[in-house]
């Protein structure tokens, strides 16, 4: 008799909600906890860095937390002080908190709360098993959740870890490109008919196409069928789309990124050539707080459109930041092992004032 596989159990679970809503159907195996560690056992012989993903579960009476080790070892914690009565409004708040600087001090206590719950119960184990980075696969109304931004009391997350997410493992092209040799198209726009400008945008993709190969396009040239053209012309392996994007309640219809003749809707994204894509940057694209449409939306993009890896803002921010951030991340690319290591970098440098950038180069 086979013994019970709690992950595969919550993978097929969750490969069920995402197929309703991205209106899509998975044909490929749904992976066992031993398949998951296996994966992750590979990386840690090849690249030396200790990956772990960790399932956030929230269920009637308590939190699950399922973390899967390298090699497939799995640790079960129970958090009962964590009901979703509790845990979803806790959520909710830290969400409105976090996009707001005058609400900082409320900010920092939702963070450790959510800290208390989430991390501490598996930190002892991944402290004594090295981990460098985690990959969180959370259940519904934590999928939106930025994870980095937890908070010890003394640290953010992101100060320990590097930090991923997937909407559920079985479920993501974790296929692993290096990092070197990459070729990146840069889109996106400054002005807009019906959304605020980003004018820093054209500093954003000079920047990034001149610290690797690559071709941008701004504005008027930013469009469907430009993307289309330089992909099957050129086959870039990073696509990074400076505009505005919007993931929406309801119907995945609702959800759009937007391009300078129109909006893309989320179910068009299959009909955009991303073979070979390994990362798609979505640079200024928010998601609604609370909502299960609008953040299976946004975990939902690379399985929608295929590509091995999203990285994505959970909502608007000064673009001059992100202009820091992105350029940051693609300088840190080149000496990283992983894209989540090199995201930390960025991270933790700007966290700690560690860089800025003055007329687009870096101080």
């Amino acid at each position: 008799m086979l013994g019970f596989d709690p992950v595969n159990q919550i993978e097929n679970l969750w490969k069920d909600d995402y197929g309703a809503y991205l209106q899509m159907e998975w044909t490929a195996p749904i992976l066992t906890q031993q398949q998951v560690g296996a994966d992750w056992q590979r990386v840690a012989d090849q690249l030396n860095q200790r990956v772990a993903v960790l399932y956030v579960v929230p269920r009637a009476t308590d939190l699950e937390l399922l973390l899967v080790l390298p090699g497939g070892s799995l640790v079960v914690k129970r958090v009962t002080d964590a009901v979703p009565a509790v845990l979803l409004p806790t959520v909710n708040q830290f969400l409105l908190a976090i996009r707001d600087p005058r609400r900082l001090p409320r900010y920092l206590s939702l963070a450790q709360t959510l800290y208390q719950w989430i991390i501490a119960p598996v930190e002892e184990t991944l402290q004594v098993e090295r981990i460098h980075a985690l990959i969180f696969c959370a259940g519904q109304g934590l999928r939106a959740v930025p994870f980095a931004a937890l908070h010890d009391g003394r640290q953010f997350l992101i100060e320990k870890y590097a930090v991923g997410r997937m909407p559920a493992y079985s479920l993501t092209n974790h296929d692993r490109t290096p990092l070197a040799n990459l070729r990146i198209l840069a889109m996106g726009a400054s002005e807009f008919f019906d959304h605020p400008p980003l004018p820093a945008v054209p500093i954003e993709l000079t920047t990034i196409t001149t610290q690797w190969p690559g071709d941008a396009f701004l504005n008027e040239s930013f469009t469907i069928d430009q993307l289309q053209t330089q992909q099957r012309r050129n086959r870039y392996n990073v696509v990074h789309l400076a505009t505005h994007a919007d993931f929406r309640p309801g119907a995945i219809n609702n959800s759009y990124i937007q391009f300078w003749e129109r909006r893309l809707c989320l179910p068009e994204l299959t009909q955009l050539p991303w073979e070979g894509v390994d990362l798609l940057v979505l640079s200024a694209c928010r998601t609604a707080v609370g909502d299960k449409g609008a953040e299976m939306g946004f975990a939902g993009v690379a399985v929608k459109a295929g590509v091995k890896s999203v990285l994505a803002s959970l909502w608007y921010v000064g673009d001059e930041s992100t202009l820091v951030l992105m350029a940051e991340f693609y300088r840190q690319m080149r000496a990283a092992p992983t894209k989540m290591a090199a995201l930390q970098r960025a991270q933790v440098a700007l966290l700690r004032q560690q860089v800025a950038f003055q007329d687009g180069r870096r101080e």
